[in-house]
């Protein structure tokens, strides 16, 4: 059985999850992938999928961004149902996603990646809105190099410009899959950095990532997947005293 504490934010009186998925099932053709996935993401928290390799934290991504469609089960977003939409219009809605493996358009410029995708993209936007100069501002190493072709960036710089890119569509609620995988220490720490800024100006943020310490430190709520469902959830301070817990289900 799932082993779950009580979520205070959850069942406070009148609060919608901004992100939810109920009983969500997913296949891989015939293959089942998700087993009744249920998770929440609370409007202004950073919640992580925990779990590891092939245990379907990028299929839950994917359930939710509309690429992988739901056999059962609902997806909602501010209240909405989205299951059953195309993932454009999903992202159009505001989910900016910054997929495993960066996935950047390796010919197109630093500059031309970024306004790629760009929602209503205005050099005159409201201050608050992410604009290009807003992100190099952001992102000082991305200015530096924004005549580069993406092919061009090391892998922090891609990761840099792939949340950027994401920033850009102005989310409600960033999806960050594999957040870290790959890059130098240094430049892990700066990605680190940027997303407890993220988090205090209010953005929501789902984060799969390996580095359980980092994310204690900037998350909010946890839920633990294995084989397709949740067998866990708590917050950093139940997650870091379960060292039974990460040993059985994260390998550490």
């Amino acid at each position: 059985m799932p082993e779950t504490q009580h979520d205070p934010a959850q069942a406070t009186s009148g609060t919608t999850p901004l992100l939810e998925l109920q009983r969500v099932e997913t296949f891989y053709g015939n293959i089942q992938a998700l087993f009744g996935m249920s998770i929440r993401c609370q409007p202004g928290q950073v919640t992580t999928l925990l779990g590891r390799n092939g245990m379907g934290k990028t299929t839950t991504v994917g359930s939710i961004m509309g690429t992988l469609p739901c056999r059962s089960g609902a997806v909602y977003f501010q209240g909405e149902r989205i299951d059953s939409q195309a993932a454009y219009h999903i992202a159009r809605q505001g989910i900016g996603l910054v997929p495993e493996g960066r996935q950047i358009f390796p010919n197109l410029s630093v500059r031309e990646n970024l306004i790629a995708t760009a929602a209503n993209y205005s050099a005159t936007a409201a201050a608050d809105c992410w604009t290009l100069p807003k992100v190099l501002s952001f992102f000082p190493r991305l200015a530096e190099r924004l005549d580069n072709m993406g092919s061009q960036l090391s892998g922090g710089e891609q990761q840099m410009l792939a949340l950027g890119r994401a920033l850009m569509l102005n989310p409600k609620l960033l999806i960050l899959d594999e957040a870290t995988e790959g890059l130098a220490p240094l430049i892990r720490q700066e990605i680190w950095q940027r997303l407890a800024e993220l988090k205090q100006a209010g953005l929501t943020i789902l984060l799969i990532d390996k580095n359980i310490d980092e994310l204690s430190t900037i998350a909010d709520w946890h839920y633990i997947i294995e084989k397709g469902q949740v067998v866990w959830a708590g917050d950093s301070a139940a997650l870091n005293a379960g060292s039974a817990l990460k040993a059985r289900y994260l390998g550490v």
